[in-house]
């Protein structure tokens, strides 16, 4: 019978190696530190040769690839003396306002110093995620999280991600016994797997209208005005929703009243 195959997948040593990636995946939205071990786990994984495949067919993304371009680390300084609505100031007050550290990321050492085509690949996803949040307006909490990393997911399939969209779908399923109808507040609806679909496909569609958002540098367009950029881009952002930064009060206020 065709069932016998499971037999030969299912072994004691591939079930617990998935268990400890399920652990990591469900981790994440308490500790960024296990989407980065997650997918550090991943990087000679099949899904991650079909992620290299993908971004090596990009001639931009497969130079910054083969140089092990490195990103340096964001002058918080610097950013907050632009202008305002450029993508740098935005970037800046957005995370200040949050209280989140803008060079949150693992620098080369914590991806075997960029050894890999694959190791490269993470650290620059990493590098660059947040700015992903603020191009597409997916808020940086639980709720627009799963958004932003499907925009990853979408255009180059990265695998750590990935896995951390389809765990996410897959909890919310298990989990949660109450009709999304019945869900009045916007935490019970986080809980579905309905709203988890949503928010995957929401960030699939960005990504497929988008262009190529890995090989830029991002440091050069800093002082672009943001809605230039994603006009540019092709990126029409999330503004409304609990998922959106723009509904946070404290951003806009903050946004509102800073000065570049």
């Amino acid at each position: 019978m065709a069932f016998r195959y499971l037999d030969q997948i299912a072994t004691q040593d591939n079930i617990q190696q998935f268990l400890d990636l399920v652990d990591l995946a469900a981790g994440s939205g308490q500790s960024a530190s296990n989407a980065f071990l997650l997918s550090h786990r991943l990087r000679s994984s099949s899904p991650m040769r079909l992620c290299e495949r993908i971004l090596g067919s990009d001639p931009d993304a497969s130079a910054l690839i083969s140089n092990r371009t490195l990103i340096p680390p964001y002058d918080v300084a610097a950013l907050r003396r632009l202008p305002r609505g450029s993508l740098g100031h935005t970037f800046v007050t957005v995370l200040d306002t949050l209280g989140y550290d803008i060079n949150f990321y693992p620098g080369p050492s914590f991806f075997n110093d960029l050894e890999t085509d694959a190791d490269y690949i993470n650290y620059r996803v990493f590098a660059t995620h947040d700015l992903h949040h603020v191009l597409s307006g997916f808020s940086l909490d639980p709720f627009g999280e799963v958004g932003v990393i499907s925009i990853s997911v979408g255009q180059f399939n990265h695998p750590g991600l990935g896995f951390i969209d389809l765990m996410s779908l897959m909890m919310n399923w298990l989990r949660n016994d109450t009709p999304e109808a019945e869900a009045t507040t916007h935490a019970e609806q986080l809980k579905t797997a309905s709203y988890t679909f949503r928010m995957i496909h929401h960030g699939l569609e960005i990504a497929a209208e988008a262009s190529p958002l890995f090989p830029i540098n991002w440091h050069d367009r800093m002082e672009q005005n943001l809605e230039d950029l994603r006009a540019e881009l092709g990126i029409q952002p999330v503004k409304e929703g609990p998922w959106s930064w723009y509904s946070h009060p404290e951003i806009m206020a903050a946004l509102a009243g800073s000065e570049g």
